[in-house]
């Protein structure tokens, strides 16, 4: 390559050329890195465990690498296109959709002969000879934080006319994963160290014949063209309530979109909860300003001498949807000194290291608020934080005491711009003294 020097026009040509390099050497999108889970991704395994006379038997296990983002009902669709004639003769733990065209076959038809085969999980109560471990979960996967021993799904699969040693099998190509809609996008499958299997007592090792990994990541905008959840703000310092920023989750309505929102005291509420888009998966959610599906409320309610107190309220607004194993993520500098926690649960995470504690994540407990119901009068779950102050950085002023931002099952929620934050009035309240922490209630 030439050498630019000298003139200005050499000095052009520089500039040219490094903005040309530097296009090139940019990753080509961006648009799905978190920055509160820069290494969250699904990573889909598949390892070759025999050869069969025309092809071999693979067992292919999604694990969920992401700290607070799940697979939700109605679970994962697993795509792929076959790099040959390939075909399923059987599976084990999962199905695919459609059989395809297998008109060219005698006797036994193989389960499938499509070139793009999509795979969905079967259901819970599938009889034993059909399931392998980590299965049958009806595609549900839950995070590693919140759930480990639910956060993978596995299937067996029997391919056909594909090769039969490690130089003649082609691996797939055009890998897609929807969970359950658009969202992920999958790179290339990448042939790398057969895995190895140990044995309960961890003294004798196998390996698979051969294994790739695939690597799928997370896009919020491909996911959904609208978010799905709003955050509101109030403190007991000052008498406004901070709602939603209005259209937060879309602005339809009854006249532009027929059956997109319901209201509350409509006589004609259950029949449009069992209307058409209830078999199509369509939400159908309360008639608000805001639109969404969900809300987070953060209210500011106590102030103690040493501590203060805030109360977190899920409120959801869909009325055909059940959130099961719902989580919360929420980013406030305070989170290095929470002292007592109610009725969630609740796990520190250090997206930018361990010295920055700045990041929580919470769920509901088991077999008491880990379902958030339906739309209605327990359509909501709420819990209370107890944080001690630090005295170099804690104040009410400028908005320091809410959140900076919160995630509900791994998507951004919308928050109120910070000019319409409740201010802190001129005379703040006198600090309370609790004569027990133990003493404390958690109702407004």
């Amino acid at each position: 390559m030439a050498v630019c020097a000298g003139s200005s026009r050499s000095v052009a040509c520089c500039a040219v050329l490094l903005v040309a390099a530097l296009l090139f050497s940019a990753p080509a999108t961006t648009e799905a890195y978190d920055s509160l889970d820069p290494n969250g991704n699904i990573t889909i395994k598949w390892d070759i465990m025999q050869w069969t006379p025309d092809g071999y038997v693979a067992v292919v296990t999604m694990f969920n690498y992401q700290q607070f983002r799940h697979i939700q009902a109605p679970g994962w669709q697993l795509g792929w296109t076959w790099a040959k004639k390939e075909v399923i003769w059987s599976m084990v733990g999962a199905q695919t959709t459609e059989q395809g065209d297998c008109s060219k076959f005698k006797g036994n038809a193989p389960h499938c002969c499509k070139k793009d085969p999509t795979i969905v999980d079967l259901l819970p109560g599938t009889p034993y000879n059909m399931q392998i471990a980590n299965c049958c979960k009806a595609g549900v996967i839950n995070t590693f934080n919140q759930d480990p021993a639910n956060a993978a799904s596995s299937f067996q699969i029997s391919v056909g006319l594909a090769g039969t040693t490690n130089k003649t099998v082609k691996v797939p190509k055009n890998f897609t994963l929807k969970a359950p809609g658009p969202g992920y996008t999958c790179g290339r499958a990448m042939i790398v160290r057969p895995t190895k299997f140990f044995t309960q007592d961890g003294r004798r090792a196998t390996q698979a014949l051969m294994t790739w990994n695939v690597t799928c990541t997370y896009s919020q905008f491909l996911a959904q063209k609208t978010p799905s959840c709003c955050v509101s703000l109030s403190s007991f310092y000052n008498d406004t309530i901070v709602n939603c920023p209005t259209c937060s989750c879309g602005c339809q309505n009854n006249r532009t979109s027929p059956g997109s929102c319901v209201n509350e005291n409509s006589p004609y509420l259950q029949s449009a909860i069992d209307g058409p888009g209830k078999w199509t998966g369509q939400p159908l959610v309360q008639c608000t300003s805001h639109m969404c599906p969900i809300r987070i409320h953060w209210h500011v309610k106590l102030n103690y001498k040493e501590y203060w107190r805030v109360k977190i309220t899920i409120t959801n607004f869909n009325y055909r949807m059940n959130y099961t194993q719902w989580n919360l993520v929420v980013q406030h500098p305070n989170f290095d000194n929470i002292t007592q926690l109610f009725s969630f649960n609740y796990k520190p995470l250090t997206p930018y290291g361990s010295r920055i504690n700045d990041t929580a994540m919470f769920w509901g407990v088991k077999f008491y608020n880990d379902l958030l119901m339906q739309a209605g009068p327990l359509g909501n779950a709420q819990s209370e934080l107890l944080l001690r102050k630090d005295s170099m950085t804690f104040t009410f002023d400028k908005g320091w005491a809410f959140p900076r931002r919160v995630y509900f099952n791994g998507d951004n929620c919308v928050m109120p711009p910070p000019d319409a934050y409740p201010w802190l009035p001129n005379a703040s309240p006198p600090t309370k003294q609790p004569l027990a922490l133990s003493l404390l209630v958690f109702s407004i």
